[in-house]
């Protein structure tokens, strides 16, 4: 079976083995589409959802519930949400304010939050460790352009917060190996529709000019599968 180190860019499906699994769970494209493989491979998946205060979670939360209603599986444990404000940390930056949202043309790295995926890492961490889960799967990309979203990092960060006589929690990212389009087509069946990527949402809808949009609009046309998702403007949009 492939594990989170072996897997490879292709498409076929990473294998974690049985068991009970924590999944970090952001609303977008790939850990929703990691859920389900979970689910799929027998797993008693606990999704976990961490708000900081920046602008686009109140629809992603939302998107995030008609998801799981759609997976419908009993394997799929309720919803765990935990409250980690950035907002004092984060001061005017752009996913708090909202000015100088990273739009289509802009570089992947201009979507970075600082910080924050170790300090997402650490609550699910924690939360597992109080309740004996030993896995917490993650969905960053090979692709990634962040040295925080990079195998290494997280595993890493997991041995040293299972140290120190902490119970030990694996740290699993079974796509990171992979790309866009080789999850995507790992995703071709899933109600994909009510995922969010958005950073700078209109009306809780998709607003179709941000980098994420962007990106999203890419991750559809690269496997040929139309787009079902509502955007607020259309391509190009200013």
């Amino acid at each position: 079976p492939m594990n989170s180190e072996t897997c490879s860019g292709d498409a076929a499906a990473p294998r974690l083995g049985h068991g009970e699994v924590a999944v970090l769970l952001s609303g977008g494209l790939d850990s929703a589409i990691l859920t389900a493989r979970l689910l799929e491979q027998g797993e008693r998946v606990h999704p976990i959802y961490i708000r900081c205060g920046l602008r686009w979670e109140q629809a992603e939360q939302a998107a995030i519930r008609r998801y799981l209603r759609a997976l419908d599986s009993p394997n799929l444990a309720e919803l765990t949400r935990f409250e980690l404000p950035l907002s004092d940390l984060y001061g005017n930056h752009w996913s708090v304010t909202g000015d100088s949202v990273p739009h289509a043309a802009s570089p992947d790295e201009a979507v970075f939050l600082p910080g924050r995926n170790a300090l997402l890492v650490i609550k699910a961490i924690v939360w597992c460790q109080l309740r004996n889960i030993g896995r917490l799967a993650l969905a960053p990309l090979g692709t990634s352009p962040f040295a925080d979203a990079s195998l290494d990092y997280l595993q890493q960060l997991g041995r040293v917060l299972s140290s120190g006589g902490s119970a030990h929690v694996a740290i699993e990212c079974p796509f990171a190996r992979f790309d866009k389009p080789a999850v995507m087509r790992l995703g071709a069946a899933l109600p994909l529709e009510h995922t969010f990527s958005c950073i700078d949402p209109i009306r809780r809808l998709h607003c179709g000019r941000c980098n994420k949009c962007h990106e999203r609009r890419q991750a559809f046309e690269a496997v040929g599968r139309q787009d079902p998702t509502r955007y607020a403007l259309a391509a190009g949009s200013a």
